[in-house]
């Protein structure tokens, strides 16, 4: 299956599908495609229910195959970009609400840091997703991505919610941020999220909750 990624901020992907190719999507993703692509909506029973509710996603996923070959186009909500990962290679965590498609022998489970702390406190979430199987998995990031490749025991700090993705050989912990002056002054909460390690990590620029924040700081607000 050919793909291609472009215009971003606003990144839309098209799948160039030949006939019988198929792949499941984020519900609400399709933005146009070809009349030889066919829907159907699965919700994989309520045990996947469960899960996709667990990590933030839509409880239904569409399914598209191509009876006839065609284009399929699907967009990204929020400003960012679109990342392909070859699921074959290599298992990738990612952030929940990640997932925008992949071919149909991606498996999502849900995945648990290595320590409570590093959920509830480093704020990528103490539920991520961990993608195995075969195949391909295109992810949503938010703004731009830079990658990093960590030797064996090598760490990077990073403000919380700016990991988007690693593999699945990297480790992730929390640090708590030193100083009083630095908590209260330093605009950058209590803790850093340390990741670990050998394997690559993909960081985002504008994490979708300080974007929020930040247009939410030009919005009007009611008078007490």
């Amino acid at each position: 299956m050919k793909y291609e990624i472009k215009n971003q901020p606003f990144t839309v992907l098209t799948l160039h599908m030949e006939q019988g190719e198929a792949i499941k999507c984020q519900s609400g993703a399709m933005a146009w495609m070809s009349p030889g692509i066919q829907m159907e909506t699965k919700t994989g029973g309520l045990g996947g229910m469960f899960k996709k509710a667990l990590v933030g996603e839509s409880l239904a996923l569409n399914h598209y195959t191509a009876v006839q070959a065609g284009e399929l186009t699907l967009a990204k909500h929020s400003p960012g970009d679109i990342m392909v990962f070859n699921i074959s290679e290599t298992p990738i965590i990612a952030q929940k609400t990640a997932f925008l498609a992949s071919t149909e022998g991606v498996d999502m489970e849900i995945y648990l840091q290595r320590r409570a702390s590093a959920g509830f406190f480093g704020g990528e979430g103490f539920l991520m997703q961990k993608y195995t199987g075969s195949g391909y998995a295109w992810l949503e990031i938010d703004g731009a991505v830079q990658q990093r490749e960590l030797a064996a025991g090598e760490q990077l700090i990073v403000d919380s919610g700016y990991v988007a993705a690693m593999e699945a050989s990297c480790t992730m912990d929390i640090q708590t941020v030193k100083g009083l002056t630095n908590i209260v002054l330093g605009g950058e909460g209590l803790f850093n999220t340390v990741v670990t390690g050998p394997g690559k990590v993909w960081l985002q620029t504008m994490p979708i909750n300080a974007l929020a924040m930040n247009l939410y700081a030009y919005m009007p607000h009611p008078s007490n």
